[in-house]
């Protein structure tokens, strides 16, 4: 196997993710009214691409290299941030799609190669979810509208922190019945999220269900719920993952009382959000102190002060459904204006947290 990236063209690609995350906030404040300036070439239509393709696409892929250890890999993160770059740069949407789904596909094949070495469910679920990522982008290329891949693209980011949690709960192994009811979760997001393509009100029905259950699982089986009564660091992620969980249900609660995937619906934005933001920025904000060591070579310095984003994110959030479910458009805006603060103020106090540790 070729060997891996030295640390040093780590940071370039994780430059290129973060680029995509300023546009995409940038993009998503702009449709929610906010006078800004244009992100860029890119469009309030690209929020959704940038977001999960340009920034978790490239994230994940990085990670994933990481993990396989081959320099083949880095090309996923690689197409997935210049697919982004693309959208900044002003390119037809077409060059930055083919981008992006190539980053999905040597995601797939990486993941594909993970599997192989270690077959087990937990690896499958991420295979499932690359796949996922893969075939929204190839539909959209394909000439498919973005509300009807975005199931597929939630199920790529849901089901890639599933299967990193179900890893994770080998110190608190689930029975063999828990494990059989996770596989057969995981088989109805997904059939949800291919239904979906066709028809966004029975098949988005069925994906909002499938969501419920497994944020049910995940509150039942996660070993956060014993860790949150540990100390320091172990238990700033237990109290990321657990409002995350209820966020995750949230948001399939409101879809489901909506009657599915239907944009432009009193739910859709709301529901959508409240899994996007509440469940998966949930999640980075208590992986980051875990993942961000390991792919950059970096100490981080905890401390009680990386709760303050993570209130300020789920204070986002409520003002985000709430103001949609209520028609406040004030609301709605001042929720996305929040979380954009909760995401610099994260990143500052990563940031923060390095430069404690390098004067330790």
């Amino acid at each position: 196997m070729a060997r891996d990236l030295g640390r040093g063209w780590r940071v370039p690609l994780l430059v290129l993710g973060m680029l995509s995350l300023a546009a995409g906030v940038d993009a998503g404040l702009l449709r929610l009214g906010w006078l800004l300036p244009a992100p860029g070439a890119a469009t309030v239509l690209d929020h959704g691409p940038l977001m999960i393709c340009g920034f978790f696409g490239t994230v994940i892929s990085l990670e994933r290299a990481v993990a396989l250890g081959a320099r083949w890999a880095y090309l996923a993160p690689l197409c997935a941030g210049l697919g982004g770059l693309a959208l900044l740069a002003g390119f037809s949407p077409l060059p930055a799609s083919a981008l992006m789904l190539a980053g999905a596909g040597l995601l797939s094949a990486a993941t594909w190669q993970l599997y192989r070495r270690q077959p087990a469910l937990h690896t499958l679920v991420l295979l499932v979810a690359a796949a996922a990522w893969a075939a929204g982008s190839a539909l959209e290329i394909a000439g498919w509208g973005v509300p009807a891949v975005v199931p597929l693209w939630t199920a790529f980011l849901v089901l890639t922190i599933a299967g990193e949690r179900l890893e994770l709960s080998r110190f608190l192994p689930p029975s063999a019945v828990a494990r059989r009811a996770f596989a057969i979760i995981v088989a109805l997001l997904l059939a949800g999220a291919v239904a979906s393509v066709a028809d966004l009100a029975a098949g988005g029905s069925l994906f909002a269900a499938a969501l419920l259950a497994l944020a049910a699982w995940l509150l039942r089986q996660d070993i956060a719920r014993r860790t949150i009564r540990e100390r320091g660091l172990t238990r700033f992620v237990a109290a990321c993952l657990l409002p995350g969980y209820a966020w995750l249900g949230i948001g399939a609660l409101v879809l489901l009382a909506d009657g599915g995937l239907l944009p432009g619906s009193p739910g859709y934005d709301a529901g959508l959000h409240a899994l996007l933001i509440g469940f998966v920025l949930s999640m980075v904000f208590g992986h980051a102190l875990i993942i961000f060591p390991a792919v950059l070579g970096l100490r981080l310095a905890y401390g009680a002060i990386f709760y303050a984003p993570l209130l300020l994110l789920h204070l986002s959030v409520l003002l985000r459904v709430g103001g949609d479910l209520a028609g406040a458009g004030t609301l709605r805006g001042m929720g996305g204006l929040l979380t954009a603060a909760a995401l610099l103020l994260f990143i500052l106090t990563l940031l923060a947290a390095g430069l404690r540790a390098r004067r330790n």
